[in-house]
């Protein structure tokens, strides 16, 4: 089968060279995500194994999130199904389920006395707020990305924060958020791709 080439411009330097490529790539990447795999799949998918270019990543990373499911599960999906079909897909989906669940079972099995335990917690919230640094300082060196996009970097920043607001602050529903932000920033995306083809 033929691979098929990204959608997006800027288009990566390197692809996976196998099913097996796909599958070890995406077990080691899901054995370093611990708390939040955003900061690893950049890390691995872009800077590393250059299979994504950042343009790449973040309209592959939207588009994962909007679907239903675990975001880094639908881009696993999706470039497994990009470059080797539906047998890549399942591979890329193997690499990341397979070892993780283990290490899941095992580990479960291991702290099931103690994980209700202050120290246990304790540990728990601090990784967390790991996790949250790590995740922001993805996004603000993806921040840079924006400048290619059709809609402008401050509209960008505009409609994040607006997200952001409507979420975190506001704590309105997320389906409600993504059926009236989503389609408005469609729209405009599109309109400002046409003004640009016209220029």
């Amino acid at each position: 089968m033929s691979q098929h080439k990204p959608l997006h411009q800027g288009a990566a330097r390197n692809a996976p060279q196998s099913k097996t490529d796909l599958f070890v790539s995406f077990t080691l990447l899901a054995l370093q995500g611990f708390g939040g795999v955003l900061v690893v799949v950049q890390r691995e998918l872009v800077d590393k194994k250059q299979w994504l270019t950042n343009d790449g990543f973040i309209e592959d990373w939207a588009v994962a999130q909007i679907l239903p499911g675990p975001n880094v599960v639908n881009l696993a999906l999706m470039i497994g199904g990009r470059s080797f079909g539906i047998a890549g897909a399942l591979a890329a989906l193997s690499g990341l389920l397979l070892a993780p669940t283990v290490l899941v079972l095992l580990l479960a099995a291991a702290v099931a006395g103690v994980a209700d335990t202050a120290v246990a917690q304790g540990m728990l919230r601090g990784m967390g707020a790991v996790s949250a640094g790590l995740i922001a300082a993805v996004g603000i060196k993806l921040m840079g990305a924006l400048k290619n996009n059709p809609m402008g970097m401050l509209t960008c920043i505009g409609i994040g924060a607006l997200t952001f607001a409507a979420i975190g602050l506001l704590r309105l529903p997320l389906a409600w958020v993504l059926l009236s932000l989503g389609p408005l920033a469609s729209v405009w995306a599109a309109h400002c791709i046409k003004q640009r083809a016209v220029a």
